[in-house]
């Protein structure tokens, strides 16, 4: 089994099937992966990995005296005991075991990506196909080319359904996931306007993000896909696995969008369900997981049971009550495309003062620019009268409205504005921490 990995330019690993077979073999016996030593566990294999400012290999002798039953180092002077396997490189060896795994193992599995909803549509798939299978999926949004073997590897023997996040930001990233994570269903949730500064253009993202659906395809397998979404609807023409809101002919879920203020509520097959997600660009995301759903006929009873107990968290668009203000707070990340949707949903709620906090978009390279200043020209165009932009790329916009350079900058200032009893929104990207806010107001 050989894989080329695209984060290794020109590096190939090379295992021999009884190499792997054997580390499987010990695997089988202590069936937990790790790669933290600060979340080590009895029994637990550690893999040692290296990244631009740690040395895993370095924590092998403190993984095993916590309790790991082995650890896997590619450096030959931390090979120190019949506990430590010695390998060439320890990220491929993580990625090939994961992939043999998901060979010999029964569970299917659904991989996912997209520019914005992967995780929301992650948690509320498994949300609901959960009601009638055994699933596992992906912790939060490790969703990379470490964090997918690692939920390859958390995959038991009575799994019957994997649900797996591919995240990417380069050209080959999702096909490379696609060969180790081989799944056997997949969707994307959209694209749009993230990671630029990786993928060249709106087209590179395209391209990227479809490599999901080419392995599928040359593979033979279940393509879902959002009838609404004209550039998938337009490079799957033929696919009948679809769902959406305006009817077409085919294999196919209609479900009605009957309003977001501020929860998304729907219907299908006249039954009502009322989301605890908010805004009309959460509404594909609980179409993908209903579609999912009544491919793998789980009741639809428990379809709109599982919808509707599913709470966000994690700064993804939570409803927060605070000192008299109303706060959606969608701190998370942002791109152009969810800036836009997150503006467009907060236009069309209710509420009066309203009051925008909206920090700077990342990975946006020399679209950088061009893209703040395309928000910061939306903001007006959407009559917004209160708004606060933070951020060095929103500092640089032409417009009229309060601008920081930084967090702090805000912070130092927010005393003298006054802020009561209003409607917020606060959106930006990780890196901007924007929930911090919360502690100023």
């Amino acid at each position: 089994m050989i894989f080329k990995s695209p984060f290794n330019e020109g590096l190939f690993l090379y295992l021999s099937f009884m190499t792997i077979h054997e580390l499987y073999q010990i695997f089988l016996d202590f069936p937990l992966a790790c790669t933290d030593t600060r979340a080590i566990a009895h029994n637990c294999i550690f893999f040692a990995l290296k990244g631009d400012n740690f040395n895993g290999n370095t924590y092998a002798s403190e993984a095993l005296h916590k309790g790991a039953a082995y650890c896997i180092v590619d450096e030959k002077k931390y090979a120190i005991s019949s506990n430590a396997i010695l390998v060439d490189n320890v990220l491929e060896t993580l990625q090939n075991l994961a992939a043999y795994h998901r060979k010999h193992c029964n569970a299917k599995i659904i991989g996912l990506t997209g520019s914005n909803g992967k995780t929301t549509t992650k948690e509320l798939i498994t949300a609901v196909l959960s009601k009638k299978f055994k699933t596992v999926a992906t912790k939060g949004n490790l969703n990379n080319h470490i964090g997918v073997p690692l939920t390859l590897l958390s995959i038991k023997k009575d799994t019957e359904v994997a649900i797996v996040e591919m995240g990417a930001n380069h050209l080959n990233e999702i096909a490379f996931l696609s060969h180790i994570a081989q799944p056997d269903y997949g969707y994307i949730t959209n694209f749009g306007k993230a990671h630029l500064e990786g993928f060249g253009s709106v087209e590179g993202v395209v391209k990227g993000k479809s490599e999901l659906y080419d392995y599928l395809i040359s593979q033979s397998k279940f393509v879902c896909i959002n009838a609404d979404d004209p550039i998938q609807k337009n490079k799957l023409n033929g696919y009948n696995h679809t769902f959406g809101f305006s009817e077409i002919d085919g294999d196919y879920y209609q479900i009605k969008f009957l309003g977001a203020d501020p929860f998304v509520y729907l219907a299908i097959e006249n039954t009502a369900i009322n989301s605890k997600l908010i805004g009309h660009y959460n509404f594909s995301n609980c179409c993908a997981a209903i579609a999912f759903g009544l491919y793998f006929k789980v009741p639809l009873w428990d379809i709109k049971s599982a919808v509707e107990a599913y709470e966000p968290i994690n700064n993804r668009s939570q409803l927060l009550m605070q000192n008299g203000h109303k706060i959606i707070l969608d701190a998370y990340n942002a791109n152009p495309t969810s800036m836009r949707a997150a503006l467009e949903n907060f236009k069309s709620m209710k509420g009066k003062d309203k009051v925008l906090f909206l920090g700077d978009m990342f990975e946006l390279g020399s679209a950088a620019e061009e893209e703040h200043q395309k928000i910061a020209d939306l903001v007006s165009e959407l009559n917004f009268k209160k708004v606060i932009l933070i951020g060095t790329n929103f500092n640089k916009t032409n417009c009229g409205y309060v601008k920081f350079d930084s967090f702090d900058s805000l912070k130092e200032a927010i005393g003298s504005m006054v802020l009561a009893n209003n409607t917020i929104l606060i959106k930006g990207s990780r890196g901007m921490a924007l929930e911090r806010i919360l502690t100023l107001l």
